[in-house]
């Protein structure tokens, strides 16, 4: 297995790009088994959960053609295969994504319940009480969702959590539906109303998207489109911290800053001075250190837990005593661990990190427990004294697209380093 190796100590300067959203570029993936007609997908990130999505489609029949700039035409004319083995659903819980789209367009689907995640529960009850709902016959069997229906129907659905993936799930599945579906309690991430936005491009009738009531009038049928996936606001927000963190000055361009509000107010709290223009954000922490900051994750729009393990590495080094609320996932804290190891000093009690800032931390050999967790040890690395090896880098693969090139533009001492 792949390491980072990393020289802390040095100030990040310069700009970088973003690249597309992860958690949009795989819903919309998902989205193209529903279309008669060939979809186009640009701005596409080059990461291992979206070859995985590539090759779970690829299995099923599905046609896939990749252009030198990562846009990917997808024409799902040809699928022979209505299943998601768990080889490939375990490496990825986004795989569960294709049910809807199965079960709404071809009448059927056997789709691998995905198991347990490093960070917490995450289970499938909701997408599977709204498919049924919606008139799916399904029965849970051997590890695996059989699902079957004539035609969907739509129905009133209540979401008793708000989930993203089973809001895109339901919200794929009522595009083909008989009547109109509404989703009361739906996410309201921007990677919801990017999959929306997609959808609406293929043909479908939706609304409300952004907001806790999602309305869905069922058609016949969807078309093909072309469609540009929006940029990573955690890739982009993970990139301001490292500034942040460094002391350094970073733009990142191609991004949408009106989707990092939470993030930004923090930064400014910890002291960095920001300029914001349509489509980028630079971030000067002009050398100083940065003050700790209070955060409490929560579904979008609040502080998003995608950056809860970044802001933890922040306070490490941060001037005062910074508190660190988990909300959404039960078990997040894993990085607290590696990072101690690197000097942090930082106390967990019950879904609550209190974290000392300390003036430097100490390189020391660390393990990615997860995609998140892999981001704030590549932080700490930049800022500790010696040479922090980073291993199990395969979980930041998985969301950050050419990490070790990115952070190397900007000045970083970094490298990777075969297992």
């Amino acid at each position: 297995m792949d390491k980072l190796i990393i020289t802390g100590g040095q100030p990040l300067r310069g700009e970088v790009r973003i690249s597309g959203a992860k958690n949009a570029a795989l819903p919309i993936l998902a989205a193209t088994l529903l279309a008669d007609g060939p979809v186009t997908i640009s701005n596409i990130p080059h990461l291992r959960d979206v070859t995985t999505t590539m090759e779970l489609l690829g299995r099923m029949g599905v046609e896939l053609v990749v252009d030198e700039r990562m846009r990917i035409k997808v024409n799902s004319a040809s699928i022979r295969k209505f299943f998601a083995p768990y080889e490939l659903v375990k490496t990825m819980r986004a795989s569960i994504l294709v049910l809807g789209p199965l079960l709404a367009r071809y009448g059927r689907a056997v789709v691998s319940l995905p198991g347990g995640c490093a960070i917490g529960s995450r289970p499938v009850d909701l997408h599977i009480q709204g498919l049924a709902k919606m008139g799916a016959d399904i029965r849970v069997e051997g590890g695996y969702i059989h699902a079957r229906a004539k035609r969907l129907r739509g129905a009133r659905l209540f979401l008793d959590t708000v989930t993203v993936t089973g809001t895109e799930n339901l919200m794929m599945a009522a595009t083909l539906a008989d009547g109109t579906t509404v989703i009361e309690n739906a996410a309201r991430e921007p990677e919801v109303v990017d999959l929306a936005q997609c959808l609406v491009a293929m043909g479908a009738r939706l609304t409300g998207a952004g907001t806790d009531v999602i309305e869905i009038e069922g058609v016949a049928s969807l078309s093909g489109a072309q469609y540009e996936v929006l940029p990573d606001r955690i890739e982009s927000a993970t990139y301001l911290v490292a500034a942040a963190i460094t002391g350094g000055c970073v733009r990142v361009k191609c991004t949408r800053p009106s989707l990092l509000e939470a993030v930004l107010e923090k930064l400014i709290e910890a002291g960095a001075v920001l300029d914001i223009g349509d489509d980028w954000i630079e971030l000067d922490m002009r050398g100083q250190r940065p003050h700790a900051v209070a955060v409490c994750t929560s579904p979008f729009p609040a502080f998003p837990t995608d950056m809860q393990a970044q802001f933890t590495a922040l306070n490490a080094t941060a001037e005062g005593v910074g508190i660190i609320t988990e909300t959404v996932f039960e078990n997040r804290f894993m990085h607290v661990d590696e990072l101690r190891r690197m000097g942090a000093d930082i106390t967990v009690k019950g879904n609550t990190a209190i974290i000392n800032g300390i003036e430097k931390l100490t390189a020391a050999p660390v393990m990615a427990t997860d995609l998140r967790a892999s981001a704030s040890l590549v932080l700490a690395g930049l800022v500790a004294e010696g040479d922090t090896v980073v291993d199990r880098i395969y979980h930041i693969d998985r969301g950050y697209q050419c990490i070790e090139e990115k952070l190397r533009q900007l000045g970083a001492r970094i490298q990777r380093i075969p297992g």
